[in-house]
């Protein structure tokens, strides 16, 4: 067996109250009051571990190949999208798969709306269109491998990594019934390779792997513009970094560079603020619930560390060192916690974020990646 459960929880429930108590809280409380469930990408595994109350309580198996894998959660249902194509329909409280799908032999991205899921497919070069029990709707064919797809108001909008475009597909139906989509606005060429993409306000940013801006549409006006990227020596793309994870404070956005280290900072309408000087070359930015703080991920060298911003000052204020790559970071909704993953020594690190310490870890989670967190009370 992978977990030996009694032993494991016994030595991390005495672990938390010793460390609670050492802080003045009472832990039966704090641990009452968690309401937190995550489900942590297994990444060399076909499956996700399932943490509740500080501990590792079980496995959802036969998920696919989770080497990109991404869970996201509507309502009561959970969606893992697997490296080698499939859309896997989950329920996330009786922890148990209800259907799977294998809309191609490669997908990575994937967005879900009231009525449908849309598809991002790699090597089947299409986007498909499902509804929520995974039955299938549409399929646009585009002879790319397919990114950054996102939804917004009755608009779909995804990038063409290989035809160096975006294309916004629009729902006849305004999103009454089942969708019917067909193709509104391409925009062409514009940048080399996109990669990422997120959507701010009425704005779809999409990020390049070779070109030295970044590009925006406006969905409300259906213009495109470029925005420079200031860089200085550019150093090797050690990984490319998921623009999924830039950060949107209520005064800036912040962007990890590509290939420099640095973190870009823009005003909330793109004019160019200052970068960041960083200690690695920057991954991933993931911006706390108050949006004080944003914690900045690194590839090469600096995989193992994390440093803290302060989103006012535009200072690092901390950082942090573990014993193992760390892949994703995740900020607890309604707790002073920061969840790191730690993938070579297979944990996840709980950082408390008001006085800035290694709480504790939580143990047996195999190789974890992504960090999903769904909230049972809503």
């Amino acid at each position: 067996m992978r977990t030996k459960k009694i032993l494991l929880g016994a030595s991390l429930i005495a672990a938390i109250f010793t460390t609670l108590s050492a802080k003045g809280v009472n832990p039966v409380l704090a641990m009452l009051n968690t309401q937190e469930k995550f489900f942590v990408v297994e990444r060399e595994d076909e499956s996700l571990a399932i943490i509740e109350q500080g501990m590792t309580k079980g496995y959802l198996t036969g998920v696919h190949n989770m080497n990109h894998g991404v869970v996201k959660f509507y309502d009561k249902d959970g969606y893992v999208i697997s490296r080698d194509g499939y859309i896997v329909k989950f329920d996330p409280e009786a922890e148990k798969i209800l259907k799977e799908r294998k809309t191609s032999d490669s997908a990575i991205g994937f967005t879900v709306a009231k009525n449908y899921i849309a598809v991002a497919n790699y090597a089947k070069k299409s986007v498909d269109i499902l509804d929520r029990d995974l039955n299938p709707i549409q399929s646009f064919e585009t002879g790319s491998k397919n990114v950054g797809i996102k939804k917004y108001k009755n608009y779909l909008v995804f990038s063409q990594m290989n035809n160096d475009k975006i294309t916004v597909l629009k729902d006849k139906n305004e999103g009454k019934d089942l969708p019917h989509f067909e193709i509104y606005k391409e925009f062409e060429n514009v940048g080399v390779m996109p990669f990422d993409a997120m959507i701010k306000n009425n704005n779809f940013i999409t990020g390049f792997f070779k070109s030295d801006f970044f590009g925006v549409v406006d969905l409300d006006t259906m213009k495109y513009s470029k925005i420079k990227i200031l860089l200085g020596d550019r150093k090797p793309v050690l990984k490319v970094p998921h623009f999924g994870f830039w950060s949107i404070s209520d005064e800036n956005v912040f962007i990890p560079a590509v290939g420099d280290n640095k973190v870009l900072v823009y005003t909330s309408d793109f004019k160019f603020v200052k970068n960041i000087e960083t200690e690695g070359l920057p991954v991933f930015t993931a911006l706390s619930p108050d949006k004080k703080y944003m914690a900045v991920t690194f590839s090469g060298e600096k995989f193992p560390v994390i440093q803290i911003i302060d989103t006012k000052t535009l200072e690092i204020i901390k950082r942090f060192e573990f014993d193992g790559k760390v892949l994703h970071v995740r900020w607890s909704g309604n707790r002073p916690n920061l969840y790191v993953s730690v993938n070579d020594t297979n944990k996840i690190a709980v950082i408390n974020t008001k006085d800035w310490y290694l709480s504790r870890e939580i143990f047996n989670v195999k190789k974890p990646s992504g960090i999903f967190i769904y909230e049972e009370a809503k």
